[in-house]
């Protein structure tokens, strides 16, 4: 497969490499360990097959901070079940006020943040320090204590990233949902890890309309038996409250919030810092556990070594609570940087919002979803015309596939003189596997490199690494950020089943990978079945318990069409009960019933009333086929007849098919 895009569209100049923090750590490792490396790529590779020599320099160089030395690196090359830095005892939390302690420095802004209902504010360093500290001490107080299970459904504000940060520094395990995601996607995810405290928003504004959540709030808390306090935020309402629930403020004003000084519970490495949900294919979505030393040490590394992120800039990744994303926001405080956060709709009141965001906070760093900047350059607009983007040193894109175009615009239209970070990771590595460098060009349509310490391949079926070719994503060596455990998996069931079926041994990710011949890396969509719409996942289970409790649906197939060079397009299948017509009504309750329950963002493009869904003789739903055939696969490819239940079934999606590619052809 030939490199489309030769020539690059930015270039670093020699003194931005030398003023990086990447060319910083290669001179450190010539000067500390006398290696010097011709290229980025041999960097790389040296990285990748000396993994004890290279996460140990990673701990030196950022001088990570440990109560009690570790004893080994790593103690065996195995997936899953790699033991990282064994006896050392630290904090995650601890590496955040490392930064900014002279008088001076602490009343620099920590957090910048905007919202739909609050205006532009700042908190300093010494701010969030005190706050956190009191947060930290009340719920000392309250009886949560290491392993104590806090679940938040609150937006993006600070109070967020305080609670977190509190609950990191005694030990306690974080998990969050978005407040905009229904109570049936919440329960699914709080119910499986029995939390005792939460922490619940009373409802927000998005799109200039206003969301009462307090209803929901009353549903999770009746269904989640476990709970021991509730702490409500008024935050649509400031006179909101909720019967025997703790105000936010009670949490900063209780007589143990200044009890003592801030304290950091020392913690083993492996000790769980949070749990994120990432949705398979089948049953509930999977909480993932991720710990104290990977979470810290991968994102030291991939936030100031491949983002060159530090204590200059001010760093904006427009997310939500319920994605990967806003934990990588909150770890911009990890290497020093100014987190800067928004709450609210993007494209309101148009899509000039998060631009305008970026001149009021003085931006270096601009991250959002790629279907963020698809649909700004759909709109036309110019935002280096309705913003002074002079500070923006780089814009960071994730979630989906950028196309070509994409990059392009951004050169065009942002700044031509950026480091056009794009990666690609996910909430199971809570990390990116490929992405940034800052010491090499920018070519369009292509993320830079592989991350360093990360053994990423593009696979074929038979387990050889392709180049240049499109393959299965497949990382081949442990990395210390992959999940501890699946929270209550029994035997590691389902993680070894979510990973390592296809590939024994060795991570599969589920993403259509090409590594380009110059060590660029192309990710063209999902390659199983997982639904990914504007960087959030879901099941596509999660969607069939809300669609099939309707009355009227017996039966349903989903499917998520994202692949690079391709329109994106999720059509919603369904059967119904006879007589039933699919019409006008029926569709809005099932859009709504998705919307409500489950996610606005999980609304299908097109519903369609079909005969039968594909299964199997075992009576499994043939998602990836129909998947696959909408993807220009010919039939035999993909679903072998005899081997199911209906096979006269897919003759209407093959027709479907083969009408969507006449459409595509003559458009």
């Amino acid at each position: 497969m030939s490199i489309e895009h030769p020539t690059p569209l930015w270039s670093p100049s020699p003194e931005r490499i030398a003023g990086s923090r990447l060319n910083d750590y290669l001179q450190w490792l010539a000067r500390e360990r006398k290696l010097s490396f011709s290229s980025y790529d041999a960097c790389w590779e040296w990285s990748v097959s000396h993994l004890e020599d290279f996460w140990e320099s990673i701990w030196q160089y950022f001088d990570i901070r440990s109560s009690a030395p570790y004893t080994a690196v790593l103690n065996e090359h195995k997936m899953p079940g790699a033991a990282w830095f064994d006896g050392a005892r630290l904090n995650f939390a601890e590496q955040v006020f490392r930064f900014h302690t002279d008088e001076a420095a602490a009343d620099a802004p920590a957090i910048i943040s905007r919202s739909e209902l609050r205006g532009l504010s700042q908190l300093s360093w010494r701010e969030l320090r005190s706050r956190i500290t009191a947060v930290a001490n009340t719920l000392r107080a309250l009886g949560i204590g290491p392993g104590d299970r806090v679940v938040a459904y609150l937006p993006n504000i600070p109070e967020t990233a305080i609670a977190f940060l509190a609950c990191a520094s005694i030990g306690a395990i974080w998990s969050s949902c978005s407040p905009d995601m229904g109570h049936a996607s919440v329960l699914d995810r709080f119910r499986q890890i029995d939390p005792k405290l939460l922490l619940a928003v009373d409802g927000y504004r998005y799109g200039g309309r206003d969301f009462d959540r307090m209803d929901v709030v009353r549903t999770l808390r009746e269904a989640l038996p476990t709970l021991e306090h509730t702490v409500l935020l008024p935050y649509l309402n400031r006179n909101a409250a909720l019967e025997d629930a703790m105000p936010w403020q009670a949490l900063l004003d209780h007589p143990a919030a200044r009890s003592q000084p801030m304290r950091f519970e020392q913690l083993p490495f492996d000790h769980p810092l949070w749990i994120l949900y990432s949705s398979g294919t089948t049953g509930m979505p999977k909480p993932i556990v991720h710990g104290h030393g990977g979470a810290l040490i991968e994102n030291l590394k991939g936030h100031a070594l491949q983002l060159d992120l530090g204590e200059r800039d001010r760093f904006l990744w427009f997310s939500t609570t319920g994605w990967i994303m806003w934990n990588s926001q909150v770890m911009g405080l990890l290497v020093g940087a100014t987190i800067c956060i928004y709450d609210g709709n993007p494209g309101y009141p148009d899509l000039g919002t998060l631009w305008r965001f970026a001149d009021e906070a003085r931006l270096t760093f601009f991250g959002a979803g790629a279907a963020y900047f698809a649909n700004c350059m759909k709109a036309g607009l110019e935002p280096a015309q309705i913003a002074d983007l002079s500070p923006l040193r780089a814009v960071g894109v994730t979630g989906s596939p950028l196309s070509a175009e994409g990059y392009e615009w951004i050169y065009r239209h942002v700044k031509d003189d950026l480091l056009l970070a794009a990666i690609s990771g996910g909430t199971d590595i809570a990390a990116a596997f490929v992405g940034a460098c800052p010491i090499l060009p920018v070519h369009a349509g292509e993320m830079q490199a592989r991350g360093l310490g990360i053994a990423v391949y593009a696979l074929d079926e038979r387990g050889n690494k392709l180049q240049d070719a499109v393959g299965e994503l497949v990382v081949t060596e442990p990395m210390p950020s992959m999940p501890l455990y699946f929270w209550n998996d029994a035997g590691n069931k389902r993680y070894l089943e979510s990973y390592f079926d296809t590939y024994p041994g060795l991570w599969r990710h589920g993403d259509w990978l090409r590594i380009t011949p110059r060590g660029g890396a192309i990710i063209y969509g999902r390659s199983d079945t997982t639904i990914n719409r504007h960087g959030i996942r879901m099941g596509t289970a999660e969607i069939y318990r809300v669609v099939e409790d309707l009355p009227e649906v017996l039966d349903s197939l989903v499917v998520d069409l994202e692949y690079l060079g391709r329109e994106s397009w999720m059509p919603l299948f369904v059967v119904l009960r006879e007589g039933v017509t699919l019409d006008a009504a029926l569709q809005q309750r099932i859009r709504e019933r998705i919307r409500t329950e489950l996610s606005a963002r999980h609304v299908p493009n097109d519903i369609c009333q079909v005969e039968q869904v594909p299964r199997t003789l075992t009576g499994k739903k043939m998602e990836l086929p129909v998947k696959k055939l909408f993807l220009g696969m010919p039939v035999e490819q993909v679903a072998n007849r005899d081997a199911m239940a209906n096979p006269d079934s897919l003759d209407y999606y093959m027709a479907l098919a083969s009408q969507r590619d006449a459409g595509a052809a003559g458009a």
